[in-house]
């Protein structure tokens, strides 16, 4: 069996297409959004974030021969979780790295190194931050701009508990756009009018994050992006799903060639 870490929507076609080749294909989410949208694909799925230990007995228990990381770029520490598990069980690992893009230049466009400097820079940038960086650094952002008088607006996926996450940190719903992405660049212009947004904060997730249409529609409206910079990926990562697969299913078909010897 293919254990797929999912949560992004190149997860969610991996896990399909797998399926539909005949491959043993469970998939693992962080979130009950994410599980619900597996569930729709027709494949198996369990929901909660796993440590490495929890991982190499979920490997254990469902005789998991091969891992394909499919997690989002900026999910380091699932990602170092998978690997590690695997190393413990003694499987193969597969990280699925998202192609980049190339992000514009100009001085409307400010490239940070993390969530903490990016929350300083967009601080000092306006008093309305209209943020798409997802909700897991939400306290970094929220901390830093109740102390400096400023607003933050989360767009975020529709998750119940994510929702519930924002609004226990004192968020008001107000500030809260749930809603799925991506956006086309007129979306996300409409979206920074409604709420008045002075700057925009974005990570460099590639095209299926949208990236591009978020920093235009920012340029459009003269507005400055603030742009964190994406993680290295490891080395021999796969840089297509179609490569991600391959070698899955190579692996996958090297076990039970060896097996039958």
């Amino acid at each position: 069996m293919i254990l797929v870490i999912g949560g992004t929507a190149e997860g969610r076609v991996i896990a399909r297409e797998l399926a539909a080749r005949g491959e043993g294909v469970l998939v693992s989410t962080a979130t009950g959004y994410g599980f619900d949208l597996a569930v729709r694909d027709g494949v198996p799925a369990l929901k909660g974030r796993l440590d490495s230990g929890e991982l190499a007995d979920l490997i254990a228990a469902r005789s998991i021969k091969v891992l394909v990381d499919a997690s989002h770029p900026f999910a380091v520490e699932v990602s170092r979780n998978a690997a590690a598990a695997c190393n413990l069980a003694g499987i193969r690992y597969v990280r699925y790295a998202r192609p980049e893009v190339e992000i514009p230049g100009g001085p409307l466009v400010v490239k940070v190194e993390d969530y903490h400097e990016a929350a300083r820079r967009a601080c000092d940038l306006g008093r309305t931050i209209f943020l798409t960086s997802g909700s897991r650094t939400a306290p970094v952002f929220y901390g830093l701009a109740r102390e400096r008088g400023r607003r933050v607006v989360f767009r975020v996926i529709p998750d119940p508990e994510t929702i519930r996450g924002l609004l226990a940190m004192g968020v008001s719903p107000a500030d809260v756009v749930a809603i799925q992405g991506p956006f086309s660049e007129e979306m996300n212009v409409a979206l920074i009018r409604h709420y008045r947004a002075e700057v925009v904060v974005t990570k460099e997730s590639g095209r299926e994050g949208g990236i591009r249409e978020k920093i235009s529609a920012a340029l459009s409206l003269g507005l400055p992006a603030v742009v964190i910079k994406r993680p290295p990926e490891p080395p021999g990562a796969a840089r297509s799903v179609a490569e991600a697969i391959k070698l899955a299913q190579d692996h996958i078909r090297r076990l039970t060639d060896e097996n039958k010897e």
